[in-house]
């Protein structure tokens, strides 16, 4: 069952997973295809992790080089399918970072339960297979399994790459001369470090990533807990004053309208529905142009109706989650993109020239405050429109 390619598409060029592809694929030509003895010697003596007694370059080094042809394809094959998303989601400097350090830990571990020499980059590859599983994790991968298929990246890469072939197959089949140590390391490492990245926002956070998939399940598992009382039934079909006369209580059709459209605006969301979504909250604020969802969902609406170029509509979603959310982790993040349609898009520059001025007071990035001050520049100053 082999990768062949996901469904992300990568809005940047990632520069550095191809430097990565083509180290692999020189080292090998180099050392493999234009041997001589010397060569071989220089590979052996500088290119292997050796388990018994490993010097520290060997850390490095052992992840460019490979012991045969089919060793180097599948290798570069998952780097191909896996490494560009997490490369364009990571940047190229944090993405070298982290492909070098998943692999000196996969050597590590290895050599610290195994005496024998180590050579290849699965370590490494296995590092960013978690980290596209962690940043990805609702996305789908083709594989080649007799024909042409479609399977959820989570089945695969949890249950065919790391417990199948990892951990099930080695126990019924042997291990052979594949290092299984090295992997297993290698896939914690990539779902720790990706985790730890995303928690800290090292890397920008979205609606599906591992954390906000966990976050709405948790969500889901308390709203099904507190629904389970009869009290709180009627407290969320007819008010607080079911409380106390939920039998004198005349029913409000527009409330049970409204609490019905918020209960399938937040399920078509869960399904990542989002044109559906959409609809039903231009209905929702139609009924009552107060009405607010929970942070993480009113900025899903927001963002869909931006990426849909709805850009009145996204501002005004925007704008209503800021009014209640000011002190969220993302407010200044949304301060700064509503500076941005303002000024750019909807020609409201006094409006936008406000936000700008918000974001700067209250950024945390110097490089989201040199945005904004970019932004605010060209308002204030000059005629073209910053790139």
């Amino acid at each position: 069952m082999l990768p062949l390619r996901t469904e992300m598409e990568t809005r940047h060029t990632p520069l550095a997973n191809f430097g990565l592809l083509c180290v692999n694929v020189l080292v090998f030509l180099w050392f493999d295809l234009f041997v001589t003895e010397q060569g071989l010697g220089i590979k052996d003596k500088y290119f292997v992790l050796h388990g018994d007694w490993p010097r520290l370059f060997e850390f490095f080094t052992y992840q460019f080089a490979h012991a045969d042809a089919w060793h180097l394809v599948g290798n570069m094959l998952f780097l191909w399918v896996f490494g560009g998303p997490v490369n364009a989601k990571l940047g190229d400097i944090l993405y070298l970072l982290f492909y070098i350090t998943g692999g000196m830990f996969a050597g590590l571990v290895f050599t610290w339960q195994s005496p024998l020499d180590l050579i290849g980059a699965s370590g490494a590859i296995s590092a960013v297979t978690t980290a596209y599983l962690v940043l990805f994790p609702r996305s789908r991968v083709t594989v080649l399994f007799i024909t042409l298929i479609t399977v959820p990246a989570l089945w695969l890469i949890v249950f065919k790459i790391i417990l199948w072939d990892n951990l099930l197959a080695p126990g019924l089949h042997g291990a052979g001369q594949i290092a299984h140590q090295a992997h297993l390391a290698g896939y914690g490492y990539g779902f720790v470090a990706a985790t730890l990245m995303l928690l800290s926002k090292t890397v920008a956070r979205d609606q599906y990533d591992m954390l906000a998939l966990l976050k709405r399940w948790n969500q889901r598992r308390q709203f099904a807990a507190a629904m389970s009382n009869p009290e709180a039934q009627a407290r969320a079909k007819y008010g607080q004053v079911a409380q106390a006369t939920p039998a004198k209580h005349l029913r409000d059709p527009l409330a049970e309208q409204k609490t019905d459209l918020r209960a399938e605006l937040s399920g078509l969301l869960e399904q990542q529905k989002i044109d559906e979504a959409l609809t039903q909250y231009e209905k929702l604020v139609g009924i009552d142009a107060e009405q607010c969802l929970p942070a993480d969902q009113q900025l899903s609406i927001a963002r869909g109706f931006f990426d849909s170029n709805r850009l009145a509509q996204a501002a005004q979603a925007f704008e209503k989650f800021l009014s209640r959310y000011t002190h969220h982790s993302d407010a200044n993040e949304v301060r700064l993109l509503l500076g941005i349609i303002n000024i750019r898009d909807l020609k409201q520059t006094e409006t936008g020239v406000g936000y700008l001025e918000q974001a700067i007071q209250r950024a945390t990035s110097d490089t989201r405050r040199a945005l904004a001050q970019q932004w605010l520049d060209h308002a204030r100053q000059t005629p073209s429109r910053p790139t």
